[in-house]
């Protein structure tokens, strides 16, 4: 068979790329007043400004029969999980904790992608890639760990309440300044989201979030995500952007946040991903 690839829900791959590339999905959990729903299983309505919306990790029970069974379907071969950074959630630690719970613990490895969002869904594609063209386990492993430390992640968001209540972002990273009159540009640095600055204007945010990007992608082709929560007209706007001052670039996904992020991020959030060197990576010594 070949090397499976599972991720969770919070990775926002589009599902038309994680039937094409085999990749298993694992529901984080969204709570909602007193429900507890999985995301991309049951079905969710979510007032994104109440305080009564949650989200929780998956649990590592729940992730031990996402492995067993994607190990089965590899037929032995063995299996990849990329998840989102321990800094964000509990559901790396969940995993390892699975693994360690398996039986054939040896033939499956877990990776913290020290990011969230697409910034977890693009690793884990290049690791899907990596299996598809045949390699064994650790090769599949170092695709993940390689597009996870290259890749840079860059968000707008119009508030920062949630992320403050769930411990994400430190009150001393957004203290100064109004919210009401400035927007925070946030970044991922080895898995921990920090502030990178504070803009007047929306209209110059969405310039600075783009140029941040571009920076970060360097001159020899990236692999691009844009996702938005809500905001389809801005994220057209910053992926237009992107497409003209990068002209070398390997691919561009637009997708939306999903619950378990939007819940942190709210309304309005927009963010961008970049690999550079894109995540079609050499299969050199793929066997």
């Amino acid at each position: 068979m070949a090397v499976v690839v599972v991720t969770d829900s919070s990775s926002s791959l589009p599902a038309e790329l994680t039937a094409e590339w085999g990749i298993v999905v694992a529901p984080l959990h969204v709570l909602v007043g007193d429900r507890t729903v999985r995301e991309g299983v049951d079905p969710i309505e979510i007032d994104y400004s109440a305080d009564t919306v949650s989200t929780s990790a998956a649990s590592p029970g729940e992730l031990r029969e996402v492995y067993e069974q994607a190990l089965e379907r590899s037929r032995g071969d063995g299996v990849v999980a990329v998840h989102l950074s321990r800094q964000l959630s509990a559901t790396w630690e969940a995993g390892v904790q699975a693994v360690r719970d398996m039986d054939a613990a040896d033939r499956v490895r877990v990776v913290d992608s020290l990011g969230a969002g697409l910034a977890t869904g693009l690793p884990t594609l290049a690791a899907a890639r990596r299996a598809r063209a045949g390699a064994a386990l650790d090769a599949v492993y170092e695709a993940a760990v390689t597009a996870a430390r290259r890749a840079r992640t860059f968000i707008l968001v119009n508030r920062t309440e949630q992320l403050r209540k769930g411990g994400r972002l430190s009150s001393a990273a957004v203290f100064f300044g109004s919210e009401l009159v400035t927007k925070p540009l946030l970044q991922i640095v080895e898995g921990r989201l920090e502030l990178r600055e504070k803009v007047r204007t929306r209209s110059k945010a969405y310039g600075r979030l783009v140029a941040a990007a571009v920076e970060a992608a360097g001159t020899d082709g990236a692999a691009v995500a844009v996702q938005h929560l809500g905001a389809p007209e801005a994220a057209d706007i910053v992926s237009g952007q992107l497409r003209e001052q990068l002209p070398d670039i390997r691919e561009l996904i637009v997708a939306e946040f999903g619950p378990a992020l939007g819940v942190h991020l709210g309304v309005g959030a927009v963010g961008v991903l970049v690999v550079p060197g894109g995540c079609d990576l050499p299969t050199d010594g793929a066997g």
